[in-house]
């Protein structure tokens, strides 16, 4: 259960849902005028000045050392520079939509990494999730099989497909390493500006053309947004939230950001949704539910109630 009457944190927890739901229509919006990897690698930029204003205000900002540095490298490697990245490069070719509803099934390839490398044992309940997850993504694909024969398309789920690898990547290398989280926001830092960095170089390299006076204002506040909001305040709420409930019962928030993307897809940018659409991210999201239910994962987190108690 929720702690009662905590507001701060029931505005978190409804931060991190709505706004990281939000964030898959303002990647489309973005990717309109601005080339994919500009669109990123500004996002980064962004959300590296603020970090770094908050720890020079808090006086905080120091180096970390050559092995975390490393770490923070790879992890920013596997979920920013190519999770993210991927992730805004599918959204210039298929529907913000269909990218929240496959992304969703990230904590299933997580799961199933989880067990090859012995970090979670398998079980009948975990096989059912799995299944009904991957039967979702069999039934979307199922009457479209003919579009992945436009190259525009297929290359926009290979990029999609590869971005989820890329964040399931980091998180199992995340359960298999020891991260020194005693200031996760400095780590973040050095996250957000090594894929700022890299991005940057990507787009400049990879991009066809980045004539600026080519980016509408749309596309731009919607980059500002991204970083400011989708990177920055969501993670900062992300963090609050984390103290007072588990990490299990904040992954459920992941559910209400694909609703909320898919929904605003069909609102803003007119995508299609179909019956079979909507059946098909009910399977995905139960079959996810399945796969990561825990008894207990609804209860206030341990820190939280030594916190009240002290």
């Amino acid at each position: 259960m929720l702690p009662s009457k905590d507001y701060k944190l029931i505005l978190a927890l409804a931060t991190v849902a709505i706004v990281w739901g939000t964030t898959y229509l303002g990647i489309k919006i973005a990717v309109e005028s601005i080339p994919p990897w500009f669109v990123t690698g500004i996002r980064q930029s962004i959300a590296s000045v603020f970090l770094l204003l908050i720890l020079l205000y808090r006086k905080e900002l120091k180096w970390i050392g050559w092995k975390n540095c490393k770490t923070q490298m790879i992890l920013s490697s596997l979920m920013i520079v190519i999770a993210n990245g991927m992730t805004t490069i599918a959204e210039k070719q298929i529907t913000s939509s269909l990218t929240s509803f496959l992304t969703a099934t990230s904590p299933i390839i997580v799961f199933i990494a989880s067990v090859v490398f012995k970090l979670q044992k398998f079980s009948i309940k975990s096989l059912v999730g799995v299944l009904l997850g991957f039967l979702g993504v069999v039934i979307i694909f199922w009457d479209g099989l003919q579009d992945l024969l436009k190259p525009d398309y297929r290359w926009g789920v290979f990029a999609l497909f590869v971005g989820i690898l890329g964040w399931a990547s980091g998180t199992v290398y995340t359960k298999m390493i020891t991260v020194n989280s005693e200031n996760i926001l400095l780590n973040l830092l050095y996250q957000f500006g090594f894929s700022a960095v890299v991005q940057l170089i990507f787009a400049f390299v990879f991009s066809e053309s980045y004539n600026i006076n080519s980016w509408t204002f749309e596309s731009f506040v919607a980059v500002v947004y991204l970083g400011i909001f989708g990177s920055v305040i969501t993670y900062f709420a992300f963090l609050y939230a984390l103290k007072k409930v588990s990490p299990t019962q904040i992954s459920i928030l992941n559910y209400i950001n694909t609703i909320i993307a898919i929904f605003l897809g069909w609102l803003v940018l007119d995508e299609k949704i179909t019956a079979k659409f909507i059946f098909a991210a009910v399977l995905i999201i139960s079959g996810v539910f399945i796969t990561n239910y825990k008894k207990g994962m609804f209860r206030r987190s341990k820190a939280y109630i030594e916190n009240k108690k002290s």
